[in-house]
């Protein structure tokens, strides 16, 4: 059958049809991306902003409503705060609501009080979710602390399935490459499960405990690399020079399980969205090529639609 590719992502047969997914089609003309995006801003701040424009353009252009929610799977972490600031104020605005929005976190760990400081329910709830209009209910994170830490980890797959799948993944990674606790070595097929975290995971971590190895949870329960890629979509923010390397594997290699971040290599619609110091290992023509694309990647976030408009 032959086809018309229309940039930036409109894949339309010869009969008119086009390939598309309910909710989308007021945004995408196909569900489609014609290739993995790279986008490039010069800094943090820059990167954090664009990656916020482009979840909250999802969000209204899905037109979430009672029965009809938005999916957002979300990552915690140094690199979202950013993202999580800007859409707050875009809240604040009055320019987005999360209130038809359901969410599902990456991680936890396991045997941390939900109420720790260093819990990552702490963490979601004093960086973004009691700043914004999301009902506690559809806040989905892993409890570390269940009596059954494989029943936990099979229900929150079942709870990811009755919701319909993730619309967006949002993900950060770490210098290894690894994605939420999917560590060198993690199939790329597995699914929300207990993980064993590595030294080097555990010794990143030990700042975040006052510099006490013995304070460091040693396990944790995850999403898979599987459950990610399940997504319709998903966004990976890479941010800073020590992760230069981990892009570089993600981008110019092959898709290796030592490096889990490189499976979204094989993802239909994936965007990396990175400020200029991750980019230090790429090659320069690598680089040149995806900055050149960048005129068709700012119309995903420019207008940046609001719900005022909508309503």
């Amino acid at each position: 059958m032959c086809f018309r590719v229309t940039l930036p992502f409109q894949l339309e047969l010869r009969s008119g049809r086009f390939c598309s997914h309910p909710g989308l089609t007021s945004f995408f003309s196909c569900k489609l991306f014609i290739r993995m995006r790279l986008v490039i801003l010069d800094d943090y701040d820059l990167a954090s902003e664009w990656a916020a424009k482009y979840i909250c353009n999802r969000i209204i252009q899905f037109k979430p409503s009672q029965g009809r929610y938005f999916t957002l799977g979300l990552p915690t972490g140094s690199t979202p705060l950013g993202c999580y600031k800007k859409l707050i104020e875009y809240h604040k605005n009055g320019d987005l609501s999360f209130k038809y929005v359901k969410t599902f976190n990456m991680d936890e760990y396991v045997g941390l009080p939900r109420n720790h400081p260093e819990s990552y329910h702490s963490y979601m709830w004093n960086k973004f979710f009691k700043h914004i209009d999301i009902d506690p209910n559809n806040a989905h994170i892993l409890d570390g602390n269940a009596p059954d830490l494989q029943a936990e980890c099979d229900a929150f797959e079942k709870k990811i399935e009755e919701a319909g799948g993730i619309d967006l993944f949002v993900g950060g990674i770490g210098p290894d490459g690894h994605i939420a606790f999917n560590e060198p070595g993690s199939s790329l097929a597995s699914r929300t499960r207990l993980k064993t975290l590595a030294m080097d995971t555990i010794l990143a971590n030990a700042k975040y405990f006052d510099g006490d190895l013995s304070k460091v949870p040693t396990m944790a329960l995850t999403v898979g690399v599987g459950t990610v890629m399940d997504a319709r979509e998903v966004m990976i923010l890479i941010t800073g020079a020590h992760k230069a390397f981990a892009l570089y594997k993600a981008i110019e290699e092959g898709v290796n399980h030592m490096w889990t971040v490189s499976a979204f290599q094989q993802h239909p619609r994936t965007i990396f969205v990175c400020d200029e110091d991750a980019t230090l290992e790429l090659r320069v023509k690598t680089v040149k090529y995806f900055k050149g694309l960048m005129h068709v990647h700012n119309k995903l976030v420019d207008p940046l639609y609001s719900m005022k408009e909508e309503n």
